[in-house]
């Protein structure tokens, strides 16, 4: 069977990415694997992928790049148009344009695969539009039902019918879009994401250093993670807090960070290629997000042996995090609450310890084998 990915860019980093990456190499060792990435920007994945899957980009954006354009003047004049197929309310508009619309279009309609796995939003609905009629047509959900705006929300609840699946993360949106697509042929599934196998870093709980991990922009909510570790700070000023990740809201943050006087306790460590290797080196990883499509990073912190304190956010955490016994959960948009349940962890380090022992036990159900078992059993009865 062939299996082709369609994700936004595979040359950055984040969860959609690494998960994506993840699931298709454990698939690769199955069938013909492919990732097809919209953009490029760079001349090789900032993730590893393993080397039976082909990548291949379909607008490079590398400098330079642009001369080697098929339909070079056509190129460079639509690339500076607006998308018309993109919805403007999809998180990820600003990088579509009229060009990216064509290119898309084009190969969409001539792609020749047996299952095709979109990843966003925006190439869910152009996958419904433009995809071949004998290929199977999966939309995978990485946000949860109730972060798209409502003019984008209504052309999923038009185009969605025509795919034959959507695959969520969490249990709470397949209820959702179950209701949504009641009485529709289209499919809807829960998957979450795997973690690939192999020996993992694991945390001696020695280091007194919490993680957090992601995209530096506003629904990470960094910048109550900061208010928070402000005042774990007053109390435990031997505490150091670690945020791995990149994004638009990189300066706003170090602002506030000298602004809370965080200066010594607070570090901003760019993007990491290994971020398991960072979890290893800490004790506790705060997950701040206002919301969350799944979670990627809990799982990963389970796995190194490191329990997670986080936000009872939509959706994802609290179906990962089982409060208590491999983290804690708490009220959301609450800083004085996170910063509570990061001082009660510090303080607890018997009951931390014991909560990492339990995260590695988590963490064995969502071994990538038995994710991408899950994905062939729905391959199965989609192409049945």
């Amino acid at each position: 069977m062939k299996v082709s990915f369609l994700i936004l860019n595979a040359y950055g980093m984040g969860g959609t990415i690494r998960a994506t990456f993840d699931l298709a190499t454990e698939l690769s060792a199955r069938h013909d694997v492919e990732v097809i990435s919209v953009f490029r920007h760079a001349d090789e994945p900032f993730l590893p992928l393993g080397p039976e899957v082909r990548l291949r980009a379909l607008v490079d954006l590398r400098e330079g790049a642009r001369v080697r354009w098929p339909y070079a003047r056509r190129a460079e004049r639509l690339s500076g148009e607006p998308s018309a197929l993109v919805h403007p309310e999809e998180r990820a508009y600003t990088s579509f344009s009229a060009w990216s619309d064509e290119v898309l279009r084009r190969e969409l309609r001539r792609l020749r695969t047996d299952v095709l796995v979109t990843t966003r939003a925006g190439l869910n609905i152009m996958a419904a539009r433009f995809a071949r009629r004998r290929v199977v047509k999966i939309a995978q959900e990485h946000l949860h039902f109730e972060a798209h705006k409502p003019g984008l929300f209504e052309e999923i609840r038009r185009w969605y019918p025509e795919l034959d699946a959507v695959v969520t993360l969490t249990e709470a949106d397949e209820r959702d879009y179950r209701a949504m697509l009641g009485g529709s042929r289209t499919g809807v599934f829960t998957i979450g994401n795997g973690l690939a196998g192999g020996p993992r870093p694991r945390s001696r709980q020695e280091n007194r250093i919490v993680l957090a991990a992601g995209r530096l922009v506003p629904v990470k909510g960094y910048d109550r993670l900061l208010k928070a570790f402000a005042r774990v700070v007053e109390v435990r000023p031997d505490w150091r807090l670690r945020i791995y990740g990149e994004g638009r809201v990189s300066d706003k943050l170090v602002r506030l960070a000298v602004k809370l006087r965080l200066h010594n306790n607070v570090a901003f460590m760019g993007p990491t290629g290994d971020i398991e290797g960072e979890l290893a080196k800490a004790s506790i990883h705060a997950v701040s997000s206002r919301f969350e499509g799944f979670g990627m990073t809990i799982i990963e912190a389970f796995a190194c042996g490191v329990p997670v304190v986080s936000f009872d956010c939509p959706r994802g955490p609290r179906e990962i995090i089982t409060p208590g016994r491999d983290g804690l959960l708490v009220p959301p948009d609450d800083v004085d609450a996170l910063a509570e349940g990061l001082l009660a962890m510090i303080e607890d380090e018997e009951g931390r310890r014991r909560m990492a022992a339990n995260a590695l036990e988590t963490a064995r159900g969502y071994d990538i084998t038995m994710i991408a078992d899950r994905w062939e059993e729905t391959f199965a009865e989609l192409a049945g």
